[in-house]
């Protein structure tokens, strides 16, 4: 009778386990898809809106409209772009092929000028090696890249200055994203790269991106950290292997 009742308590304590955790998943799931259409909904309001003066001809494509519609459209972009590498990493795609550095942190270095710009910062990017490669998923690589440049300037006061540098050591490549956004409460780096973590008073977005960077950087077989700079900043360092170039 004891056996039986334990057997019973402990098939109810199971399902109700089972309903909560697909509830909260569930719930979770709808509250990113909630803060992601707001995200897109805002963004795109205003490229409509700029649009709509550009297209009266009372203003410049130049002046501060034409700087509204770029930066709502690269805005468009980079949360796309972050959705786009959140599914590849759960759905586990991968398609990895020789990547040269220099030119993924090139290709990411044009929008985060644009972004930069437009903060009033400057941005400082440092490729390397031309010659250097990694073996990658290229998106993946490019997405982890601009998340960080993206957090660093979100996070670093206007006049401020953002550095990304690319260095080599003992076969590996090193990736620096430093900024200057006066550096972390107590030295609490890990956190950083919970989900939903912002630990800043701009709270616009997901608090998705660090996480997103890392785990694109660690499915490329790399890692990343970061180390904190009180009072002035932080680094973040993506730590890849080389690759040495294939012949045909």
């Amino acid at each position: 009778t004891l056996n039986q009742c334990l057997d019973a308590a402990i098939a109810e304590a199971v399902s109700e386990y089972s309903r909560g955790r697909d509830h909260d998943v569930s719930e979770r799931s709808t509250e990113r898809l909630g803060v992601l259409s707001h995200e897109l909904r805002n963004h795109l309001s205003s490229a409509m809106l700029a649009f709509e003066i550009l297209k009266k001809g009372q203003v410049g494509i130049s002046g501060s409209t034409g700087a509204v519609l770029e930066r709502s459209l690269l805005g468009l972009l980079n949360v796309v772009d972050r959705a786009l590498s959140e599914v590849r990493l759960e759905a586990g795609i991968q398609r990895r092929a020789l990547a040269r550095v220099a030119a993924v942190v090139e290709e990411v270095e044009a929008s985060a000028m644009i972004e930069a710009k437009s903060r009033g910062l400057t941005l400082t990017v440092l490729p390397g090696d031309y010659d250097l490669l990694v073996e990658v998923d290229r998106h993946l690589f490019a997405s982890a890249l601009s998340n960080l440049l993206q957090n660093a300037i979100k996070f670093t006061p206007r006049g401020g200055r953002v550095c990304m540098a690319v260095r080599t050591a003992k076969g590996r490549v090193l990736i620096e994203v430093s900024d200057e956004c006066g550096g972390l409460p107590g030295g609490k780096t890990e956190e950083l790269f919970l989900p939903y973590a912002q630990k800043h008073p701009d709270r616009s977005g997901l608090g998705l991106g660090l996480s997103i960077a890392r785990q694109s950087v660690q499915a490329n077989d790399g890692t990343l950290s970061v180390r904190d700079l009180p009072g002035h900043g932080c680094v973040f360092t993506v730590d890849l292997p080389t690759a040495a170039p294939r012949t045909p």
